[in-house]
């Protein structure tokens, strides 16, 4: 995944569906975190999250693998979902997504939007995960994993356009289940960038964080009730391998302080975030005193909340 030919290839896929977008200085949040705060804006993407990219890339590699598939099934809280079937339908396959029970409901509007079979099934991503494997066992579907070596060369092209544009001296990345992270260090060594990576994990689900104290995969808990993109409950083991030698901290953010940073990006940007793409921007305001004066990047991963949770968070509440 950090092959150099294949990152050049995969920003040619995904330049060819829409172009890059934009990172962005917004003065209102230099005030209010007194450094030079670079926001790339992921939102902007044709399914208002930065999953697309991965997704993308992930089908062009599978068209050559498996000519022969004919439907695909996967687990997701949302963006992954849409990002599968958005490729799914540009490559002629039907995608089925298994979701867990009171997953949002707009995500899910949009899946159903773009096509795919939505089954809602278990209490939190990982249950999810392991009935879509089940059904890919049963329907001869290929399983589209939510980390692989294609979906993070597709992610670490907005890395690449964000570190060409700027270089800061630190960047605060959300973890999921580590496409986004592992994308990061990609694009860094791609660009030969000298930026610090500090992963984000929500305080409510904390399986990354203690791994990576660790130095092992530890399957942890998950309560967030506001990160939802970030509820992962057992690591991926190559990710954690990439992280351990790679990025330079692991810190949790709470759901209130997500919320906090929510309300902050709408203020000060007037742009929409969901939960785990406000979590970058709530790291770098945990570590304020750390950064200041100095230039540093976030990024706002995905735009899709619920707008009754939004409405409730502007309102001051955390969920």
């Amino acid at each position: 995944m950090f092959q150099r030919d294949s990152l050049e290839q995969a920003r040619t896929i995904v330049r060819a569906t829409f172009a890059p977008t934009p990172q962005q200085m917004w003065p209102l949040l230099n005030q209010r975190l007194g450094a030079n705060v670079w926001v790339k804006h992921e939102n902007h993407t044709p399914v208002g999250a930065f999953k697309l990219r991965g997704g993308l890339v992930y089908f062009e590699g599978l068209r050559r693998r498996e000519p022969d598939c004919k439907g695909v099934v996967t687990a997701t809280r949302g963006n992954h979902g849409q990002s599968i079937g958005f490729a799914a339908a540009r490559a002629g396959l039907s995608a089925t997504i298994v979701v867990p029970r009171g997953n949002s409901v707009e995500k899910n509007a949009a899946m159903r939007a773009l096509g795919v079979e939505l089954i809602e099934h278990g209490d939190d991503f990982q249950a999810s995960r392991e009935h879509a494997q089940r059904l890919a066992g049963e329907q001869g579907w290929h399983m589209v994993p939510s980390f692989h070596p294609d979906l993070v060369r597709g992610v670490a092209t907005y890395w690449i356009e964000f570190f060409e544009a700027v270089q800061p001296e630190v960047v605060f990345v959300p973890i999921g289940q580590g496409s986004g992270i592992c994308a990061c260090v990609a694009a860094r060594a791609f660009t030969g960038a000298r930026t610090r990576i500090v992963g984000v994990v929500s305080a409510h689900a904390t399986a990354y964080l203690d791994s990576f104290r660790a130095g092992r995969v530890i399957e942890s808990p998950v309560t967030t009730k506001l990160a939802d993109g970030m509820a992962c409950r057992l690591p991926d083991g190559e990710a954690l391998e990439v992280i351990l030698r790679e990025v330079d901290d692991v810190v949790a953010v709470s759901d209130d302080e997500v919320a906090q940073a929510m309300r902050a990006l709408f203020a000060d940007t007037h742009n929409v975030a969901e939960g785990a793409g406000a979590a970058s921007l709530a790291a770098a305001s945990q570590q304020q005193s750390r950064w200041l004066g100095r230039k540093i990047g976030v990024v706002l991963t995905g735009a899709n909340v619920d707008s009754a949770v939004f409405e409730r968070v502007l309102g001051g509440q955390s969920n």
